[in-house]
């Protein structure tokens, strides 16, 4: 749709994703439904959005070394169909929803069904944790999560709705690592690039070699339960009335527009675009084959991001 789109991610503190190895298509499908109705929620409050909006949610389960992440991608509009159904609610100019409230009720609702699903016996442990199978254990190893910051963040918004699909269609059926991050592979193992986000500027890029194994075991944890759906669709996007709503999101915008309001962001077609997000880029220096850029990196884009420390 002709609106801006933004990017939240919603990610899970490192013990609940050490006892989601072990349970798998019950806490990713948590991690599903929680963001997804964390996010519904404050959408629909008048004090924040107002609106009904729509969401395509995508799992990771990897970080950037192909270590055990769990962590939900989130595609929404900027906005939503009021609850009447007779008008687009746009939300603030490059701003969604407030990542605090979202992490806080996020958090709380994601406890509340985690022991909820403990009780009904649907969680298992194995070695270390096998203990947590009691219910007194469980909520001692809970308990320090309740006063800590669970990280929610949004990126800005994409450059348009051709970058959104560009997005989509690069990272949706990915699992842990692309081919081209592949360097070499020989008797000491695998090679390959990745991201160390504690870095900035250029030290962020770095190689790793991993043994065979276990360079097979990381990619392996994160192959999913048989039938388990990684891409899901929430709100306005769910496939019960998906259609009939993108139809008329669409009808409300076009009067939206016949009225003067802004519609949608103005992408400038003149920019390259991004390889990675699609959005339109800024040259700050071109330079010969060969020869040394004299622009130096800056910090990477800030993103709006809750503070764990």
């Amino acid at each position: 749709m002709p609106v801006p789109y933004y990017h939240v991610v919603f990610t899970l503190p490192a013990q609940i994703a050490d006892i989601a190895y072990q349970n798998k298509a019950v806490i990713y499908d948590l991690l599903f439904k929680v963001s997804a109705e964390t996010m519904l929620t404050i959408a629909a409050d008048p004090k924040h959005l107002g609106a009904r909006i729509g969401i395509t949610s995508v799992l990771h389960t990897w970080g950037s070394a192909m270590t055990h992440h769990p962590h939900v991608h989130m595609i929404v509009p900027g906005g939503g169909i009021s609850p009447e159904g007779k008008r687009w609610v746009s939300c603030r100019p490059r701003f969604f929803l407030p990542v605090r409230v979202l992490s806080r009720l996020y958090r709380r609702l994601f406890l509340e069904k985690l022991i909820a699903t403990h009780k009904a016996g649907r969680l298992h442990f194995f070695g270390d944790h096998a203990p947590l199978a009691d219910a007194r254990a469980f909520a001692a190893y809970l308990a320090p999560l309740r006063n800590a910051e669970w990280v929610v963040y949004a990126k800005r918004p994409f450059g348009g709705p051709e970058a959104v699909l560009a997005y989509l269609s690069r990272y949706t059926h990915r699992v842990a690592i692309s081919n081209s991050r592949l360097v070499a592979r020989g008797d000491k193992g695998v090679t390959f690039r990745w991201k160390d986000y504690r870095a900035e500027g250029r030290e962020r890029q770095k190689i790793m070699t991993l043994a065979t194994g276990e360079f097979i075991r990381r990619f392996l944890i994160h192959v999913l339960p048989s039938r388990f759906h990684r891409i899901r669709h929430y709100g306005l996007f769910a496939k019960s009335a998906c259609a009939d709503n993108i139809a008329r999101a669409r009808e409300l915008l076009a009067v939206a527009k016949s009225e003067g309001q802004p519609a949608a962001t103005t992408v400038d077609l003149n920019k390259p675009s991004c390889p990675c997000c699609g959005g339109r880029m800024i040259v700050i220096e071109v330079f010969a084959r060969g020869a040394t850029p004299r622009h130096r990196p800056t910090a990477p884009t800030t993103v709006i991001r809750i503070d764990t420390s």
